[in-house]
Order: C-alpha cells, then sequence, then structure tokens
C-alpha cells in the first residue's frame, strides 16, 4: 500500500513545482487546462523580527511623555515667587490661634470672677445654636431637594345641566305661523366644574369620610354621589403660600360616554378632552393654553329625554403613578404608587426580612411571595429591582363618574348639582418658602462676619493666655525668689537639652524616662513649657 508522502517531502515538492519551468501546453494538469502555469517567485524570509509590528503608521500616540519646553529665568522667579507666597500663608494659617476656650485658673487671677462662668455658659450656648441652627439647615434642604414631596388634597367637582327649548318650557311652538313644528331641537347643557379645597375644608371631608362617606377615587365614582347645599358650591380661598391648581391640573384627559341603549350610535354622542402637550419643558402653568388652564368644563348636546354618562377622568400625575398587580401588591402592601416607591418597598421588604445574601451583598432569597414577582427562581439579584417593578407596573384605570341629565320640569324647579370628591397629589407648598431660606445669598456674609468675630475671639483668648502665664510667673518669683530662679533655670536647661537632642541618659534628667512615657494632664508633655517648646521647634525653618 502507497504511504502518503511526509510534510518534508511535502515541502520539497512544493519547491520543486515553484522553481520548473514553464511546461508545455500538453503538459498541464488535467483539472486546470484553461490556466497558463507562470513561473513563481521563490518565498523569501521577511527582514523584519518576528515579533515585531508591520504595516501602518504606527501608534498615533507616544511612548512616553513630551519634553517640556525650558522655563526662561523669569518664569522661574515668578514660580518661586507664588511658591514662597503659598508657604508664607501656610505658616500663617498654622500659627494662627483657633483655641476659644478659658484657660483654666484664670478666675484666681482676674477682678470678676464670674465673668469666666458667664463666658462658658455663653460658650455652650453658641455650641447649642450652631448644632440646632446646622440640623434644622440640612434639614430644610433635604425636604426642599426631594422632588417626589406630594400633600394629597381633595378636589371638588360639580355637576350639573341646564336645558333649553324643551316642551314643558312653552316656548316650543309658534301659534301664529302655519308650521306648526318645533321652532329649534331641544337640548341641554352640561357642566363640569372642580375646585381644590383648602385645609378646613379637607378636615371636614375626612370627618365625613371618617361617618360613612367616601371620595370618588375610593369608591371608583360609583357610589358617593351627593346633592350640595347653595352655599357649599362655591369653596373658600386656597392659602396664600399656595399654586392655585386648576381644574385640568390634575388630569391629562377626560371623556363623557352615553347611554348607547338611547342612540343608535352611541360614539357619535361622546364628549373628549385631552391636554395638549406643553411647548416647552417646565412651563408655568399660568403660561398654558386656555384650551390646558381652565376651572369649567360646558358641552351642549340635542335631546329631550333624561340621559345616563359616565365622566372618565384620566388623571396627570408627575411623577407617573401606576396600579400594582396583585403578586406586588401583596409584597409592598400597596394599590397604587410610583415605580420608585414600589422599588424602594420592594427593597424595604427584603431588608426587614433579612432575605439579602450574607456572602453575596448583591442577592437576595426569595420566599413564596417575592418567587411571584420575581419570576426567575429561588435566587434574585438587587441590582435588578427596577427590572422586577417594571413588569407588574399597570396603567391607572380613569376614574368614573356616573351622572344622569335631567331634563324634566320638577328637578329644574329646584336643580341640585351632584358633587364628587377626588383625592388628588400636590406639590408641598413649604417646599417653595424653603428654597429662598437655603438659597439666601446673606448666608455666606453672615459666615463672613461669624468667623472674623470667631479669629478675633481666639486673639483675645490667646491674650489671656499669655497674661495668664506672666502672672502666675511673677506670683511665683514674688513668693520665693531663690527657690524659683534655680527651679526655673533647671527647667529651661532640661527643656533646651531635650530638644537639642543632647539629653544624658539614665538619672531624673534622662529624656526615657517613666516622667516622659507618661501622658495625659498631670504628663510632662502636657505643660506650658512642653508646648512652647514644641512650636519652636516645628516653626524653625529646615
Amino acid at each position: 500500500m502507497r504511504q502518503p508522502p511526509s510534510h518534508a517531502n511535502s515541502r520539497q515538492v512544493d519547491v520543486t513545482h515553484e522553481k520548473s519551468p514553464i511546461n508545455p501546453p500538453g503538459n498541464f494538469p488535467k483539472m486546470q487546462p484553461q490556466y497558463r502555469n507562470y513561473a513563481q517567485q521563490v518565498p523569501q524570509r521577511s527582514p523584519h523580527a518576528p515579533n515585531q509590528r508591520r504595516g501602518g503608521i504606527g501608534p498615533m500616540m507616544s511612548s512616553g511623555p513630551h519634553p517640556s519646553a525650558p522655563l526662561s529665568q523669569a518664569q522661574m522667579a515668578q514660580q518661586q515667587a507664588a511658591q514662597a507666597h503659598a508657604n508664607d500663608l501656610a505658616k500663617r494659617r498654622s500659627r494662627k490661634p483657633t483655641d476659644k476656650n478659658m484657660p483654666d485658673g484664670v478666675e484666681d487671677s482676674i477682678v470678676d470672677p464670674e465673668g469666666v462662668q458667664r463666658y462658658k455658659d455663653l460658650r455652650d450656648v453658641e455650641r447649642l445654636l450652631d448644632a440646632t441652627t446646622t440640623r434644622k439647615r440640612l434639614d430644610a434642604s433635604e425636604n426642599a431637594n426631594r422632588s417626589h414631596a406630594k400633600l394629597s388634597r381633595t378636589l371638588r367637582i360639580w355637576i350639573s345641566n341646564t336645558v333649553e327649548d324643551q316642551v314643558w318650557q312653552g316656548n316650543g311652538l309658534n301659534v301664529d305661523a302655519f308650521d306648526f313644528t318645533p321652532n329649534m331641537d331641544a337640548s341641554y347643557r352640561v357642566k363640569i366644574e372642580g375646585r381644590l379645597l383648602d385645609g378646613e375644608d379637607n378636615e371636614e371631608v375626612e370627618g365625613d369620610r371618617a361617618d360613612g362617606q367616601h371620595s370618588a377615587a375610593e369608591s371608583g365614582g360609583t357610589d358617593n354621589m351627593e346633592q350640595d347645599e347653595p352655599s357649599a358650591t362655591k369653596p373658600k380661598a386656597l392659602p396664600a403660600n399656595e399654586i392655585k391648581h386648576r381644574f385640568s391640573h390634575f388630569f391629562r384627559a377626560l371623556s363623557v360616554d352615553f347611554d348607547r341603549s338611547r342612540f343608535r350610535n352611541g360614539a357619535e354622542q361622546n364628549v373628549e378632552w385631552k391636554k395638549p402637550e406643553p411647548s416647552s419643558k417646565g412651563q408655568a402653568p399660568a403660561n398654558l393654553p386656555a384650551a390646558a388652564d381652565f376651572d369649567e368644563l360646558t358641552f351642549k348636546r340635542n335631546g329631550d329625554e333624561n340621559t345616563n354618562i359616565t365622566i372618565n377622568l384620566h388623571r396627570h400625575d408627575l411623577p407617573e403613578r401606576y396600579q400594582l398587580s396583585p403578586e406586588l401588591a401583596e409584597v409592598v402592601d400597596m394599590s397604587e404608587a410610583t415605580q420608585q416607591e414600589a422599588v424602594m418597598a420592594l427593597w424595604e421588604y427584603i431588608r426587614c426580612w433579612g432575605l439579602q445574601e450574607d456572602e453575596e451583598k448583591r442577592n437576595f432569597r426569595c420566599d413564596e411571595l417575592l418567587k411571584r414577582v420575581v419570576r426567575r427562581g429561588d435566587v434574585g439579584y438587587i441590582p435588578m429591582l427596577n427590572e422586577y417593578v417594571t413588569q407588574h407596573l399597570r396603567p391607572l384605570p380613569p376614574i368614573g363618574l356616573p351622572y344622569t341629565i335631567r331634563v324634566d320640569e320638577d328637578f329644574h324647579k329646584d336643580p341640585q348639582p351632584t358633587v364628587y370628591d377626588v383625592q388628588v397629589s400636590v406639590d408641598d407648598p413649604l417646599r417653595a418658602e424653603l428654597q429662598p431660606l437655603i438659597n439666601n445669598t446673606q448666608y455666606a456674609t453672615m459666615l463672613k462676619d461669624v468667623t472674623s468675630l470667631d479669629e478675633q475671639l481666639a486673639k483675645l483668648v490667646q491674650m489671656i493666655v499669655v497674661s495668664k502665664a506672666k502672672h502666675s510667673f511673677f506670683t511665683s518669683l514674688s513668693e520665693s525668689p531663690a527657690t524659683f530662679v534655680r527651679n526655673w533655670l533647671s527647667s529651661q536647661k532640661r527643656d533646651l537639652e531635650i530638644i537639642m537632642g543632647e539629653a544624658s541618659r539614665g538619672g531624673g534628667e534622662a529624656a526615657y524616662g517613666d516622667e516622659w512615657r507618661k501622658g495625659g494632664a498631670s504628663g510632662v508633655w502636657a505643660t506650658q513649657n512642653a508646648r512652647e517648646s514644641v512650636n519652636v521647634l516645628l516653626s524653625r525653618q529646615r
């Protein structure tokens, strides 16, 4: 059996084929009769190194830093002067006294000892005021920067209708004309008006709700239909510090559905309104077009019979609120929430029940309720909480307000509007009041004045400390001059030897004794001489 050629033999055959002369046409292989066999060059070794990069213009970045241009004598002198000025300022700041505490024992050396106690009391009051002011300012800043601070308010909606050219009104026929048909078709006008109640009215509504009544938002707008008294049809004025929101501010769309059983084509009678998109983001309510800023909506239709309608209000919330799925609602104990509120509530549930894993903090274990929320096994991931919540958000259903359009004579003898209370969310009015307090330009000026007074106070305290040291020095000198001078010279000598590093080893003068290792207020390093010596050592030029 014939063996296949080895790799070396194959390479020799290729080289031989490359060096072979041109064959006549009759010697071409049968598989390629249409090509001419040109002589090929022998492959040559590349002149580049094996690992050297070839081709292209090379990397655009240089391998090292660019050489900087040499500085002139003037530039060098300017840099040195700037560095010397910065060092001088740093030394001044380090030498500036900052201690504002009265030294101990100074009350024994002054004429009015009670003044020291009054100063200490004022210092305690200052600390308390500083802590309280800082805490209150931080709280105000946090409340003002909280973008989702909302308050629940009551929006009262009045629905009424008037009629025109009805048969019972007596102006439907013209007796002087031969044509006894009505001059005009019977019609009616329906008015929908909404006003935001103030705080006192909200308290009354909450009290009525506790007695058994419910708002339209809670009951779905089907059972809370009451006849309002004429005196209660006009709400009170809103507080001066609250922005006045009109009826259209709280809804992005409104539609009126008529009873289709009374019309061949009920869609022809429907009424729809949609809020136009603002031309620019952050447009003020006062600058909105008239079609998007109103307190009442009126429409007219033809008809001479009582008709049932349903007014659908589509809420407009910023940020948008959603209806939570039953699985998520059972976990977070909320039926409606914004996306951020739902995510935070889900995280609180995980943290409250200790479901976060100890080794991998990004994971959490799923109980039976969380398994229906996550839908991805027994383990969830905290960075994906937003995705878990998104799949359980549903658009809020519109608020349905049923109303019966009455065109009969008995009702219009003493017509009464139908009133609904709808809970809406408004911005906290305190936020607008806190912004000027936080962004007050006088606060920075006041801080500068306080800092200047603190520096003056620290200098005065430093002068008192120096005077106290002088007083103690001369008092001790007057009591026993010889003993004081001997002890003082010995102390100065010991301090000088310690600073210069020439202290002798062993004995009471050694810097390695127990008294030098001892700390605290009674130690050697807490004395005034030690402090002054250390300051001298640190301020020396090196």
